[in-house]
């Protein structure tokens, strides 16, 4: 007896079911195995690069040039914990209290989508997803992040996120940020020019590391008196990230 023919729907279902399988796959993979190998790009880089030669532009080039923690400045790591997530160290990868923050804000703002994202909740997207705001990349951002602080150390998270976090336009990664803006290695980054790095992470186009406005300073001032408030480099020691 002959099999019928697949409905056109069905076939549909049948190929984005195989899609989906093969993006999880592609996640897991990814994350066990830059657990241990260094990133050679994230989507959002690619993202930046299709979007750079669709509009015209074949002299952009998005890349990273990777170092390990023991090549990057103590007052990187330091910088972007006082600047982005505190906690850090201690949660499982979701500020739950900054959560309920965003929560009660985007119901106020009818139901428009505010971040509140950790080290963690960043890397994941920068790494495997897209650039935006939407439930749908949130919820794919919170199951990556999961797997990446069920497989990674914190140190290793770190070390990613600062690989891959964008400081400029076209400028991804501490050791490309520091080349560019102080003429150095990420290794020789002072405790101030950390923090104006850090400083530019909320809009990295919008607030420049090299003519930092007058906001841009005041943070960076706020930065490291946080860096401070902390315990300064020895934090980043007592917490095994350095």
């Amino acid at each position: 007896m002959k099999r019928g023919r697949r409905s056109p729907l069905g076939l549909i279902k049948r190929w984005l079911v195989r899609a989906v399988l093969i993006i999880c796959a592609f996640w897991v993979s990814g994350i066990l195995a830059f657990s241990v190998l260094p990133v050679p790009f994230s989507m959002v880089m690619l993202e930046r690069q299709l979007s750079a030669w669709f509009s015209g532009d074949f002299g952009y080039v998005a890349h990273s040039d990777w170092v390990g923690m023991d090549e990057i400045s103590p007052w990187m790591g330091l910088a972007v914990i006082a600047a982005e997530d505190q906690k850090f160290p201690e949660h499982w990868g979701f500020d739950t209290a900054a959560i309920q923050k965003v929560l009660e804000h985007n119901e106020r703002n009818g139901g428009r989508v505010r971040g509140a994202s950790t080290l963690s909740q960043q890397t994941a997207k920068n790494l495997f997803l897209w650039d935006g705001r939407s439930w749908l990349r949130k919820g794919l951002e919170a199951g990556l992040t999961l797997g990446m602080e069920t497989v990674w150390s914190k140190k290793r998270i770190l070390t990613v996120y600062l690989n891959i976090a964008e400081f400029g336009d076209g400028v991804f990664g501490v050791e490309a940020a520091s080349q560019r803006y102080f003429n150095k290695p990420a290794s020789r980054l002072t405790s101030g020019e950390a923090a104006l790095l850090a400083a530019v992470l909320p809009n990295p186009i919008r607030y420049q590391a090299a003519a930092p406005s007058g906001y841009v300073r005041s943070r960076q001032a706020w930065i490291q008196r946080q860096m401070r408030q902390l315990g300064g480099a020895s934090f980043m020691a007592r917490h095994q990230l350095d």
